[in-house]
C-alpha cells in the first residue's frame, strides 16, 4: 500500500469511493468525503471537461487522486466496473440515463458489487417532467422558493446567493448524507442502494422551518419583510463611512440591548427599547441605525463591538476571511502547496480531516492506483507512462 493510503486519518478511513468526473455539487461531495479520509478515485475522461480551470488549482479535487477512462472506448466501461467491484461508493452527477447508456449504471454496478452506494447527483433529480432537461443552481432555487426568499427589497429582485444554497447545501450535502446513511445500512445488511440526491429536493428540505412559521403565520409569503430576511432593523447589513459593512443578528433582547448601548443609540437620542417594540416604528429605527453605522469605518465598529454579545461583525471578502482573528485562530482556512483554502469541516476530536494533497491532476494516479486497487486494466501494456501524483 503506498504512504499516501497509510496517512489518511479521517473518520473513513478505509472507504473507497469512484467518482465520475462532473462539474460542481458531484466533485464538491466528493472532496467532502476525500477530506474525512476516504480513498476517492476520480475517473477523468481524457481531455477534460473544458471548463478552462486550471486543475491544479481545482480545490474540490485535493486530496483524491485521479486516473484516466475514456467510457466511450470499448474497454471503458469494464475497466470503471474493476475499480466499482473494490469500492464501497460510486458517485456521478450525469443527467438521467447517461450512465445507464455508457454503461456503468447503477444495473451494471450493482451487479458487480451487491454492497455498493450509488450516489446520484442531478438538479431535478431521476424522475418528473423536468429530470431529462439542463438546469443549474439559479433555476432549482428558483423553483423551491428558496430563491424568492432572498433579498431585502420586497418588490425588486431576489439576490443570487452564488451557487453555495443549490448547488452546495441542497446537493452536496445531502448527497453525502444520503451516502453516509446508505453506507451505514449496507455494512449492517450486506445490501447496497442508490441514493437520488436531487438540488430540489435538498433545497425544499432546506425551507422546513421557514414553512412552519409560514404556516403558523409568523412569516409573509413575500421578502424583505420578515425578522431574518432584511425586514427586521436589527437582523440586517449596513454601510459604513469607508463603504465597508457590518452584518448585525442583535435578535434577542438582551443582545439587543448591548447592540444600542454599543452602537450609541441612546446618546444620539434614539428610544432603542420603544422602537424595538413598535413595528410600525421600524423605519425609524433602520434609519437611526444606519445613520450610527455611517460615522465611522468598518475597522473602527469592529472594534467597538469586539468580544461583545451583540451580535455583529465585519462583512468580509474571500480574501479577507482567512485573516479574521477567530478563524486564524482555529485554522479555519489552511495553506496546502501555496493555495489558500478551507480547511476540512466538521472537527473530529479521534479521527481528524486532513489536507493530505493538493487537487488531483487528470490520470497522474492511474498507476498507482491500478497497484493500490488491483485494477491492472487501468494500465494496458502500450499505455503512456503517466506522471508522479503530488504527495503531501
Amino acid at each position: 500500500m503506498s504512504t499516501r493510503q497509510t496517512e489518511r486519518t479521517g473518520p473513513l478511513a478505509g472507504v473507497r469511493v469512484v467518482e465520475l468526473a462532473g462539474i460542481g455539487p458531484g466533485p464538491f461531495a466528493a472532496m467532502l468525503l476525500a477530506d474525512l479520509g476516504a480513498d476517492v478515485v476520480r475517473v477523468d475522461r481524457p481531455g477534460g471537461p473544458g471548463l478552462g480551470v486550471d486543475p491544479a488549482k481545482d480545490l474540490t479535487n485535493r486530496n483524491k487522486r485521479s486516473v484516466l477512462v475514456d467510457l466511450k472506448a470499448p474497454d471503458g466501461p469494464a475497466t470503471v466496473l474493476d475499480l466499482v467491484e473494490r469500492a464501497d461508493v460510486l458517485i456521478e452527477g450525469y443527467r438521467p440515463g447517461v450512465a445507464e447508456r455508457l454503461g456503468v449504471g447503477p444495473g451494471e454496478c450493482l451487479a458487480r458489487n451487491p454492497r455498493l452506494v450509488y450516489g446520484r447527483m442531478t438538479g431535478w433529480g431521476q424522475d418528473g417532467p423536468l429530470a431529462p432537461t439542463a438546469g443549474h443552481d439559479i433555476g432549482y432555487i428558483a423553483v423551491t422558493g428558496a430563491l424568492g426568499l432572498v433579498g431585502p427589497d420586497p418588490d425588486g429582485p431576489p439576490s443570487i446567493p452564488a451557487n453555495l444554497l443549490g448547488d452546495y447545501a441542497g446537493g452536496s450535502l445531502y448527497l453525502v448524507v444520503g451516502v453516509l446513511a446508505a453506507l451505514q445500512h449496507a455494512r449492517t445488511h450486506g445490501e447496497g442502494q442508490i441514493v437520488d440526491a436531487a438540488i430540489v429536493d435538498g433545497t425544499a428540505h432546506l425551507t422546513t422551518m421557514i414553512h412552519a412559521m409560514l404556516l403558523a403565520g409568523g412569516w409573509q409569503d413575500r421578502r424583505g419583510v420578515n425578522l431574518l430576511d432584511g425586514g427586521c432593523p436589527f437582523y440586517g447589513v449596513y454601510a459604513t463611512s469607508d463603504g465597508g459593512h457590518m452584518a448585525v443578528g442583535a435578535l434577542e433582547e438582551r443582545f439587543y440591548d448591548a447592540f444600542a448601548r454599543l452602537l450609541g443609540l441612546p446618546e444620539a437620542g434614539v428610544d432603542a427599547t420603544a422602537l424595538r417594540r413598535d413595528l410600525a416604528r421600524w423605519p425609524e429605527l433602520r434609519e437611526a441605525v444606519a445613520a450610527r453605522f455611517r460615522s465611522r469605518t468598518r475597522a473602527e465598529w469592529t472594534e467597538v463591538f469586539e468580544g461583545s454579545d451583540a451580535c455583529v461583525a465585519p462583512v468580509l471578502s474571500l480574501r479577507e476571511a482567512p485573516g479574521h482573528p477567530h478563524l486564524a485562530a482555529r485554522a479555519t482556512f489552511a495553506e496546502h502547496g501555496g493555495l489558500v483554502q478551507p480547511a476540512p469541516a466538521p472537527r473530529f476530536s479521534a479521527t481528524p480531516g486532513t489536507l493530505r494533497t493538493g487537487p488531483a491532476l487528470p490520470g497522474a494516479d492511474t498507476a498507482e492506483v491500478a497497484r493500490d486497487w488491483a485494477v491492472p486494466a487501468l494500465c494496458p501494456q502500450d499505455a503512456p507512462h503517466t506522471q508522479e501524483s503530488k504527495t503531501a
